[in-house]
Protein backbone atom coordinates (compact mmCIF):
# COMPACT_ATOMS: atom_id res chain seq x y z
CA UNK A 1 0.00 0.00 0.00
CA UNK A 2 1.47 3.65 -1.01
CA UNK A 3 1.82 5.96 1.77
CA UNK A 4 -0.55 8.19 -0.71
CA UNK A 5 -2.87 5.60 0.61
CA UNK A 6 -2.11 4.91 4.06
CA UNK A 7 -3.04 8.23 4.98
CA UNK A 8 -6.09 8.84 4.02
CA UNK A 9 -8.48 11.56 2.55
CA UNK A 10 -6.82 15.22 3.24
CA UNK A 11 -9.42 17.54 4.47
CA UNK A 12 -9.89 21.04 2.32
CA UNK A 13 -8.44 23.22 5.46
CA UNK A 14 -5.04 21.16 5.12
CA UNK A 15 -5.07 22.00 1.59
CA UNK A 16 -5.55 25.76 2.56
CA UNK A 17 -2.76 24.88 5.25
CA UNK A 18 -0.20 23.12 2.70
CA UNK A 19 -1.00 26.43 0.15
CA UNK A 20 -0.79 28.97 2.80
CA UNK A 21 2.65 27.63 4.00
CA UNK A 22 4.03 27.18 0.19
CA UNK A 23 2.59 30.61 -0.82
CA UNK A 24 4.72 32.14 2.04
CA UNK A 25 7.80 29.74 1.32
CA UNK A 26 7.72 30.73 -2.28
CA UNK A 27 5.22 32.77 -3.93
CA UNK A 28 2.11 31.88 -5.48
CA UNK A 29 4.07 29.94 -7.80
CA UNK A 30 5.12 27.88 -5.30
CA UNK A 31 1.63 26.88 -4.91
CA UNK A 32 1.10 23.61 -6.97
CA UNK A 33 -1.04 20.83 -7.23
CA UNK A 34 1.82 18.22 -7.22
CA UNK A 35 3.54 20.00 -4.88
CA UNK A 36 0.97 19.85 -2.44
CA UNK A 37 0.06 16.71 -2.64
CA UNK A 38 3.76 15.82 -2.23
CA UNK A 39 3.89 17.68 1.25
CA UNK A 40 0.71 16.28 1.96
CA UNK A 41 1.79 12.86 0.99
CA UNK A 42 -1.45 11.96 -0.78
CA UNK A 43 -2.26 11.31 -4.61
CA UNK A 44 -2.63 14.40 -6.23
CA UNK A 45 -6.43 13.44 -7.80
CA UNK A 46 -7.66 13.69 -3.65
CA UNK A 47 -7.03 17.28 -4.72
CA UNK A 48 -9.99 17.72 -6.72
CA UNK A 49 -12.30 15.99 -4.32
CA UNK A 50 -12.25 19.68 -3.29
CA UNK A 51 -10.69 21.50 -5.64
CA UNK A 52 -12.26 21.93 -9.66
CA UNK A 53 -8.56 23.69 -10.37
CA UNK A 54 -5.64 25.26 -9.36
CA UNK A 55 -7.43 28.88 -9.77
CA UNK A 56 -10.31 27.54 -7.83
CA UNK A 57 -7.46 26.78 -4.93
CA UNK A 58 -6.72 30.11 -4.87
CA UNK A 59 -10.12 31.70 -5.00
CA UNK A 60 -10.61 29.36 -2.23
CA UNK A 61 -7.18 30.44 -0.54
CA UNK A 62 -7.88 34.10 -0.79
CA UNK A 63 -11.40 33.29 0.76
CA UNK A 64 -9.99 31.32 3.91
CA UNK A 65 -7.17 34.15 4.32
CA UNK A 66 -9.88 36.64 4.29
CA UNK A 67 -12.23 34.94 6.79
CA UNK A 68 -9.62 33.07 8.89
CA UNK A 69 -7.25 36.35 9.50
CA UNK A 70 -9.07 38.66 9.35
CA UNK A 71 -13.14 38.29 9.70
CA UNK A 72 -12.01 36.23 12.57
CA UNK A 73 -10.91 39.53 14.25
CA UNK A 74 -13.85 41.94 12.48
CA UNK A 75 -16.81 39.90 12.90
CA UNK A 76 -16.00 38.33 16.45
CA UNK A 77 -18.66 39.40 18.65
CA UNK A 78 -16.51 39.96 21.72
CA UNK A 79 -14.41 42.26 19.88
CA UNK A 80 -17.44 44.42 18.66
CA UNK A 81 -18.47 45.42 22.50
CA UNK A 82 -17.21 47.38 25.85
CA UNK A 83 -14.95 49.73 26.09
CA UNK A 84 -12.99 50.76 22.77
CA UNK A 85 -9.23 50.57 24.80
CA UNK A 86 -10.06 47.15 26.09
CA UNK A 87 -11.13 45.85 22.57
CA UNK A 88 -8.12 47.23 20.76
CA UNK A 89 -5.76 45.40 23.39
CA UNK A 90 -7.40 42.15 23.11
CA UNK A 91 -7.04 42.30 18.95
CA UNK A 92 -3.56 43.05 19.40
CA UNK A 93 -3.15 40.14 21.62
CA UNK A 94 -5.05 37.82 19.32
CA UNK A 95 -2.70 39.23 16.44
CA UNK A 96 -0.28 38.46 18.37
CA UNK A 97 -1.04 34.78 19.77
CA UNK A 98 -2.67 33.23 16.78
CA UNK A 99 0.02 35.06 14.10
CA UNK A 100 -2.96 36.61 12.41
CA UNK A 101 -0.74 38.77 10.04
CA UNK A 102 1.92 35.85 8.96
CA UNK A 103 0.79 35.26 5.39
CA UNK A 104 -0.18 39.25 4.30
CA UNK A 105 3.14 40.07 3.02
CA UNK A 106 3.11 36.76 0.58
CA UNK A 107 -0.34 37.70 0.12
CA UNK A 108 0.51 41.52 -0.81
CA UNK A 109 2.85 40.28 -3.03
CA UNK A 110 0.55 37.80 -5.50
CA UNK A 111 -1.48 40.93 -5.49
CA UNK A 112 1.36 43.07 -7.08
CA UNK A 113 0.19 40.15 -10.28
CA UNK A 114 -3.01 39.36 -10.01
CA UNK A 115 -6.47 40.70 -10.37
CA UNK A 116 -8.80 38.42 -8.34
CA UNK A 117 -6.17 38.63 -5.22
CA UNK A 118 -5.40 42.53 -5.31
CA UNK A 119 -9.22 42.52 -4.68
CA UNK A 120 -9.50 40.59 -1.83
CA UNK A 121 -5.92 42.15 -0.51
CA UNK A 122 -7.61 45.65 -1.15
CA UNK A 123 -10.92 44.21 0.48
CA UNK A 124 -9.13 42.91 3.41
CA UNK A 125 -7.13 45.96 3.81
CA UNK A 126 -10.44 47.87 3.75
CA UNK A 127 -12.05 45.55 6.52
CA UNK A 128 -8.80 46.01 8.55
CA UNK A 129 -8.73 50.01 8.17
CA UNK A 130 -11.97 50.50 9.02
CA UNK A 131 -12.91 48.47 11.70
CA UNK A 132 -9.21 49.38 13.71
CA UNK A 133 -10.73 53.67 13.04
CA UNK A 134 -13.81 53.09 14.33
CA UNK A 135 -12.00 52.11 17.55
CA UNK A 136 -9.96 54.81 17.85
CA UNK A 137 -12.84 57.31 16.65
CA UNK A 138 -14.69 56.05 19.88
CA UNK A 139 -11.81 56.82 21.59
CA UNK A 140 -12.30 60.69 20.50
CA UNK A 141 -9.22 60.89 18.22
CA UNK A 142 -10.41 62.63 15.13
CA UNK A 143 -8.72 64.29 11.69
CA UNK A 144 -5.08 63.90 11.15
CA UNK A 145 -4.66 61.90 14.73
CA UNK A 146 -7.27 59.17 14.18
CA UNK A 147 -6.15 58.90 10.55
CA UNK A 148 -2.30 58.45 11.72
CA UNK A 149 -3.49 55.81 14.75
CA UNK A 150 -5.07 53.72 12.30
CA UNK A 151 -2.57 53.52 9.56
CA UNK A 152 0.32 53.31 11.74
CA UNK A 153 -1.65 50.43 13.80
CA UNK A 154 -2.95 48.43 10.22
CA UNK A 155 0.57 48.96 9.14
CA UNK A 156 2.90 47.94 11.91
CA UNK A 157 0.94 45.07 12.04
CA UNK A 158 1.04 43.80 8.73
CA UNK A 159 4.70 43.68 8.75
CA UNK A 160 5.72 43.18 12.74
CA UNK A 161 6.32 39.05 12.42
CA UNK A 162 8.00 39.33 9.30
CA UNK A 163 10.18 42.12 9.48
CA UNK A 164 10.90 41.37 13.45
CA UNK A 165 10.35 37.16 13.01
CA UNK A 166 13.73 36.56 15.69
CA UNK A 167 11.93 38.69 18.38
CA UNK A 168 11.49 36.68 21.33
CA UNK A 169 7.43 36.11 22.53
CA UNK A 170 9.01 37.79 25.90
CA UNK A 171 9.80 41.29 23.91
CA UNK A 172 6.92 40.77 21.98
CA UNK A 173 4.47 40.89 24.59
CA UNK A 174 6.39 43.79 26.35
CA UNK A 175 6.61 46.12 23.06
CA UNK A 176 3.08 44.98 22.57
CA UNK A 177 1.82 46.81 26.21
CA UNK A 178 4.10 49.68 25.25
CA UNK A 179 2.66 49.93 21.63
CA UNK A 180 -1.06 49.62 23.45
CA UNK A 181 -0.15 52.52 25.66
CA UNK A 182 1.20 54.47 22.70
CA UNK A 183 -1.54 53.82 20.67
CA UNK A 184 -4.31 54.55 23.60
CA UNK A 185 -2.55 57.82 24.94
CA UNK A 186 -3.82 60.97 24.12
Amino acid sequence: MTKARRRGRVSKAEWLAAALDELERGGIDAVRVERLAKILKVAKSGFYWHFQDRRDLQRELLGYWLHEYTEVVSSNPQLLLGEPKARLEKIMKMIQDHDLARYDLAFRAWAKHDEMAREIVQRVTKVRFDFIRQIFSEMGFEGDELDMRTHLFVGYHIGESAIFPDMSPRKRTRLRKRRWAFFTTP
